[in-house]
């Protein structure tokens, strides 16, 4: 009787992927997942050889995995191959390495296999052609990690010993944090300039027909800066005739937005769907590995989405092709397979993030798909579609109307042909010019006379503060960081509240201030953004196999070893303070401004005449509309166990809260403010008044469980978690009580918990 042959293994890192790719390649293999890293540095030490200058890691398995690991372990001892087929990235040759060293897997019993994207043709063409692991790759990713580590696990405790303890400092996530001090700090130096515009709307005379035209300038441009050089003007052109001198009508062409990379991914979906970078690259990561489509099955909808290519395979291109034609027409189709030049010093391997199958329109699997699923596919396919199609085409129009040496400038601009704004046209971070109004038939010669003028004054504006888009936008233009570590970077650094978003934009907190002042005093380098962008690009020479990884290790830490020692010198008998942020808010016991200060469970208001007045209480955010019981505003404010709720800004004194959100919009019918559910995405308000006709009971709001009873006072929400919270203590206490052994008259230390750096 033959000898029954052992299925093949395969491991992946995910579950979904595991299912995806297991449905493709059939009953000869087994699909496993590893969830992640199974063996890295210890959290409990260093884990590196530093004293040797030899840098070599001490790698163990990561605690808490050991069932993975065992059932991994001797699925691998059964099977014939082992394909390792993690993420097509840095991080994934390097988990395939571990794994290969974890499980003791010889050579001839090991392939590696990657796939830019999750189809049956890719999977099954990966799986017939293998590789081995690439070494290049994963001393690349050993030199970031123990850079990291190395910087993490020294320059944390100085942290702890110097400014607060529990503070961690990571290596790029320093310099990320710098880019939002610096521009603060821009817009604190800002001074403001005088501007002045001067816009007057003309009467063709003779002729039907009004127009708005700006001043220019005597020829040349000019600004106008201040109240009397305009009034100058106006006294010029009072009662004076103006004549068009010029036309102009010209033809432009705008083209599409080249395919996503993750930066531009992470920059748009924060921009049109209020993403953050993390949920953005969480939500790609699902339609990467699969998703189950009606009809369909399991199916992996997008390529693989961390990469700065923008290089399309043929086949891609050849489908897209075909699919605008029969939709659109050939009018729409580009004329030509449109390829996009990939920025110099971007990686290759990959191509720019796409729908594996454009004939998959996001409206025909919406059913299959989660609602952010949805929309960041919608975002995908439609970028990627449009890449492929015409021009938009618009018809422009330029005048020159003068008077008394004045040019006065009119323009405007229509769509003749849309192209490809027929499915998708790029977001913008900053408002872009007006496309002026609808012009009248003007000839060179015409005249015209003042129906009005408007005189405005302005002034210069600072820089705005980075959104997360702009942030990682500045990121990728100054080559800090790679594609990979945008998402986990920009939530990092509001993870340790070194940065606080507001109104969606980026600004540092005191914390965030002093930490980076001490960075930059001690350890410019570290923080540098060129030392950083350089240090990337050494890594990418380890990768192409140009640089020994750990020339690289010797050659940071040579500096950053003696930048160590001089700081602990220098600053030896220093401890820096982080400055109290002050508000507006006033404490009602003792009628000092309360101050921002950060706790066990986050930023709240304190006074600061701290210990004479202990007064303190939660951060509260204004919101738009009125109560409507007594009509004064509503605070957003967060429970104790961090739940969101919104109140009258009364408090006890009226009583109203509710979970439903205030908007800005008053009710058509009874002027009472409308509220609409909470949660992501728009949501439609509703009015609450139960006297209105468009009153929208509860049960119909879209919550899946019943909202708490919003007649319930604030007081009264806050006395029953906090009889929860006894009853929990009492019972913990008991528990104590009961456990703790007799001393006898003996005292017992009190262990202390040991806080590890983060890196």
């Amino acid at each position: 009787m033959a000898k029954e042959t052992a299925p093949n293994l395969v491991i992946v890192e995910s579950p979904s992927k595991a299912k995806t790719i297991g449905k493709y390649l059939g009953p000869d293999y087994v699909v496993k997942a590893c969830m992640g890293h199974l063996r890295d540095l210890p959290k409990s030490k260093m884990g590196v050889d530093l004293e040797n200058d030899d840098f070599t890691p001490v790698y163990k398995p990561v605690p808490g995995k050991e069932d993975i690991i065992n059932d991994l372990k001797k699925s691998a001892e059964k099977s014939q191959i082992v394909y390792l087929a993690t993420d097509p990235d840095r991080e994934g040759e390097a988990i395939s390495w571990h794994l290969k060293e974890l499980f003791h897997l010889p050579e001839e019993k090991t392939r590696r296999v990657t796939f830019n994207e999750i189809t049956k043709n890719v999977v099954n063409n990966a799986i017939a052609h293998p590789r081995s692991i690439d070494y290049d790759l994963v001393d690349a990713q050993q030199a970031r990690r123990i850079l990291d580590r190395i910087v993490g696990y020294q320059l944390s405790p100085l942290l702890w010993k110097k400014v607060r303890r529990g503070l961690s400092a990571g290596r790029v996530q320093s310099v990320a944090t710098r880019l939002v001090v610096e521009r603060e700090n821009e817009i604190r130096a800002f001074e403001p300039k005088e501007y002045w515009t001067l816009e007057v709307m003309l009467d063709r005379i003779g002729k039907p027909g009004s127009f708005l035209a700006r001043y220019h300038g005597e020829g040349k441009k000019r600004e106008l800066g201040n109240e009397a050089e305009t009034d100058q003007i106006i006294a010029d052109i009072t009662g004076k005739t103006f004549t068009v001198t010029n036309v102009k009508k010209t033809e432009k062409k705008r083209s599409a937005a080249p395919p996503f990379t993750t930066s531009t991914l992470q920059q748009e979906a924060s921009r049109k769907l209020n993403m953050t970078p993390k949920r953005t690259m969480a939500i790609a990561q699902q339609l990467y590995e699969g998703v189950d489509i009606a009809g369909e099955g399991t199916t992996g909808l997008i390529t693989y989405m961390r990469t700065d290519s923008l290089r399309l395979s043929d086949e891609a291109l050849n489908a897209a092709k075909e699919f605008i034609c029969n939709r659109y027409g050939e009018r729409y189709y580009y004329g030509q397979p449109h390829h996009f030049k990939t920025k110099s010093g971007a990686q290759d391997a990959h191509e720019a993030i796409r729908p594996t199958h454009v004939e998959l329109d996001p409206e025909t699997i919406q059913s299959s798909l989660s609602k952010d699923q949805y929309r960041l596919y919608k975002l995908i396919w439609s970028r990627f579609l449009a890449c492929q199609m015409a021009n938009a085409m618009y018809d422009t129009v330029s005048i020159d109307t003068e008077c008394e040496g004045h040019i006065f400038k009119s323009s405007h601009q229509s769509l003749r042909f849309p192209g490809f704004i027929a499915v998708y046209e790029e977001g913008k971070d900053e408002e872009g010019d007006a496309v002026g109004s609808p012009l009248p038939d003007l000839q060179t010669g015409d005249t015209a006379s003042i129906h009005s003028m408007d005189k405005q004054q302005h002034f210069t504006q600072p820089p705005a503060r980075y959104t997360e888009a702009t942030l990682v936008k500045a990121m990728e233009e100054k080559g800090v960081g790679r594609p990979s570590t945008y998402a986990s970077i920009v939530s990092t650094i509001q993870d340790r509240d070194y940065v606080l978003k507001t109104d969606k934009r980026l600004a540092p907190t005191p914390l965030g201030e002093v930490v980076t002042g001490l960075m930059v005093d001690r350890f410019n380098d570290i923080i540098d953004v060129e030392f950083t962008a350089n240090m990337e690009n050494r890594l990418d020479d380890v990768e192409a196999g140009k640089r020994q990884w750990k020339d690289v290790l010797r050659d940071f830490y040579k500096g950053f070893h003696q930048e160590m020692l001089d700081a602990e010198e220098a600053l030896k008998d220093t401890r820096l303070k982080v400055p109290d942020e002050p508000t507006d808010e006033i404490c009602e016991v003792c009628g000092r401004n309360m101050v921002i200060k950060m706790g066990r469970f986050g930023r709240f208001l304190a006074c600061p005449g701290f210990p004479e007045c202990t007064n303190t209480k939660p951060i509260v955010e204004r919101m738009p509309g009125r109560c409507p019981k007594c009509g004064s505003g509503m605070l957003k404010r967060k429970s104790k166990k961090g739940h969101a709720y919104f109140a009258c800004e009364r408090g006890a004194e009226c009583g109203f809260m509710t979970w439903d959100a205030p908007t800005e919009f008053d009710c058509p019918s009874c002027g009472q403010t409308m509220f609409k559910k909470t949660g992501r995405g728009r949501m439609k308000p509703f009015c609450i008044n139960e006297a209105c006709p468009n009153f929208l009971p509860e049960d119909q709001r879209g919550y899946r469980k019943k909202a708490a009873d919003p007649e319930k006072t604030e007081e009264a929400a806050q006395e029953a978690e906090q009889k929860q919270e006894k009853k929990a203590a009492a019972k913990k206490t008991e528990t104590k009580t009961k456990s703790a052994p007799k001393t006898s008259g003996k005292t017992t230390k009190t262990s202390k918990k040991k806080v590890e750096p983060n890196e």
